[in-house]
C-alpha cells in the first residue's frame, strides 16, 4: 500500500514538531517545513533517535510566495501529490489595539491567515486532480471568543474559522475534507513568545489592565493541557475516511463555546469586567 504524503508547516516546535514525529512513527511520509532551518536540529535529532527515515525537513516561510511555489514544484517532482496538508505555522501578537502598530497587525495576518490561504491554494490543484485529500487548519478558541490584549491573534483566528468553513463547503464535491481544530490553552511556546513582546508603558491608561490580562494568561499557560491531546486529534483526522469539520480540544473549550452560544453577550462582558477591569479600578 502506497504511503500517504503529509505536508506540515511550522514544524520547528509545538504542535507542528510533535505532529511530524508522531505521523512519521505511523509510517506516513512527512514533509516537515519551517521558516528558519537553523531550528531543525531538535527535530533531526529526534527523528534519528527513532530511526525515522520517512521524515523530510524543508524550508518554508508561509509568507514567501516564491518559497511556496518552489516547494510545490519540488513535491510534485518527487511525489506528484500530497494527501494531507496541515496548516500549523503561526504566532501570537500581544498588546492593546491602540499600541500595536499597523505593521504588526499586518504581519500577524500575513502569517496566521494569508499564509494558510497561500499554502492551501498552492496545493489544492494536486488534491483536486486526484479527487481526494485532507486539509487540517490549526485554529483556536480565540477564533470563537475575543480576548482583550490579543486583538491581532484573535482577529486572525476568527478569519481562519470563516475561511475554513467556506473552503470545507467548496471542496466536499471533490472528496477533500477540511477540518478546523479549535484548541484551548496548551503547553507550547506560543504564549511565552506573545508575552515577551507585549506593549507596556508606565504612563498609559491600559498598563494596569494589560498586566492583569497577562497575569491571567500566564496562569492559564501554567495550567495548560498536554499538547499530545491535539496530536491525537490530528492523528484521528488523518486516519478518518470522512473527518468532521470542527474539533474542539482542551480544558473547558467545549463548555465555553456552548455558553457563548446560549448566553447573552452581556454575560461575557460582566465576567471580564469583574475579573480584570473592576479589580484594577478599585485599586486606583
Amino acid at each position: 500500500m502506497k504511503k500517504k504524503i503529509v505536508l506540515i508547516t511550522g514544524a520547528s516546535s509545538g504542535f507542528g514538531f510533535l505532529t511530524a514525529i508522531e505521523l512519521a512513527k505511523q509510517d506516513y511520509v512527512v514533509i516537515a517545513t519551517m521558516r528558519d532551518l537553523s531550528k531543525k536540529e531538535i527535530l533531526v535529532s529526534t527523528a534519528n533517535q527513532l530511526h525515522l527515515d520517512n521524515l523530510k525537513i524543508l524550508q518554508l516561510d508561509v509568507t514567501n510566495l516564491d518559497q511556496i511555489n518552489e516547494l510545490k514544484e519540488s513535491i510534485y517532482k518527487q511525489y506528484e501529490t500530497i494527501d494531507i496538508l496541515i496548516n500549523n505555522a503561526g504566532y501570537s501578537v500581544g498588546g492593546m489595539t491602540e499600541h500595536v502598530s499597523l505593521q504588526e497587525w499586518r504581519e500577524q495576518l500575513d502569517t496566521n491567515l494569508f499564509g494558510v490561504i497561500a499554502v492551501t491554494k498552492a496545493f489544492l490543484p494536486l488534491m483536486r486532480k486526484k479527487r481526494g485529500g485532507k486539509i487540517i487548519n490549526l485554529g483556536s478558541i480565540s477564533g470563537r471568543f475575543g480576548f482583550p490584549g490579543l486583538g491581532p491573534y484573535v482577529t486572525s483566528k476568527f478569519a481562519l474559522s470563516g475561511f475554513s468553513e467556506s473552503l470545507r463547503l467548496e471542496l466536499l464535491p471533490f472528496h477533500i475534507y477540511v477540518s478546523l481544530i479549535e484548541a484551548g490553552s496548551f503547553k507550547t511556546d506560543i504564549w511565552e513568545k506573545a508575552l515577551s513582546n507585549n506593549h507596556f508603558a508606565d504612563e498609559n491608561d491600559y498598563t494596569p489592565y494589560l498586566k492583569k490580562i497577562y497575569q491571567a494568561a500566564e496562569q492559564s499557560a501554567k495550567n495548560a493541557a498536554d499538547p499530545k491531546e491535539v496530536i491525537q486529534v490530528i492523528q484521528k483526522i488523518c486516519s478518518s475516511n470522512k473527518p468532521k469539520f470542527r474539533y474542539q480540544v482542551g480544558k473547558g473549550v467545549r463548555s465555553l463555546v456552548i455558553l457563548k452560544n446560549l448566553l447573552p453577550w452581556s454575560f461575557a462582558e460582566r465576567m471580564i469586567i469583574k475579573q480584570i477591569y473592576r479589580s484594577e479600578q478599585k485599586k486606583r
